[in-house]
């Protein structure tokens, strides 16, 4: 569920969607996604003052609370 989430935000953000991808690492209670950018893409993702990525991130742990995990979002460059 989280993963799709992350991906249509950040699809909707960036200019090359196709190159968007996710990687989900599972743990006991908490859930780590890791998110794949184009390069051009990276600035978009992260937002002035990470001011984007940390509103995905607020998304992502609302999602997750909702079912009783934990996730967390890395960007990888």
């Amino acid at each position: 569920m989280e993963k799709e989430l992350v991906e249509f935000v950040v699809k909707s953000l960036v200019d090359v969607p196709e190159e968007v991808s996710v990687n989900v690492i599972e743990g006991e209670k908490s859930t780590i996604l890791e998110l794949k950018v184009a390069q051009e893409d990276v600035g978009k993702v992260i937002g002035k003052q990470g001011r984007i990525a940390k509103a995905i991130r607020t998304i992502l742990s609302a999602s997750a609370t909702r079912d009783g995990r934990r996730a967390t979002l890395e960007i990888l460059d």
